[in-house]
């Protein structure tokens, strides 16, 4: 069996960190599958998901290192072509990677005790999202 959902949210931009955990969790208790696993994607290339300790030290660090790594104070060519100055954006995006699978055991996503959702707005505004959840099993 498949089910498809799609959850829609409100971001601020410059590496907001949402955690989408509990809609997660709320698509998954409110279907009929029990085993098999959640494929979350993000549509967009200037976002990604991932897994983290979603506490407020933790989510300073992510957002310094993306400082550090990929800086919004260099030049980028998409920037010269399209004028957005979001360039930065869709390099952090293509690293950090547009999709997640869970497995589902029991109708419950295997997540450790400190492991969260989380969806990470790279643009230089902020916008609505959708997240495309994606369950199958039986």
């Amino acid at each position: 069996m498949i089910l498809q959902k799609t959850l829609t949210i409100q971001t601020k931009g410059n590496c907001d960190m949402v955690d989408i955990t509990p809609g997660i969790a709320d698509v998954i208790s409110n279907s009929s599958i029990n085993n098999g696993t959640a494929t979350i994607f993000v549509s967009g290339s200037t976002a990604g998901v991932t897994t983290i300790e979603y506490e407020g030290g933790l989510v300073s660090d992510f957002k310094a290192m993306w400082d550090r790594t990929v800086p919004r104070t260099i030049a980028y060519q998409h920037d010269s072509r399209w004028g957005d100055g979001n360039g930065f954006s869709h390099v952090r995006a293509a690293l950090m990677k547009p999709s997640l699978t869970i497995p589902l055991v029991q109708g419950r996503l295997t997540l450790g005790t400190w492991q969260q959702i989380v969806f990470i707005d790279f643009d230089n505004r902020g916008r609505q999202r959708e997240i495309i959840v994606q369950i199958m099993g039986g």
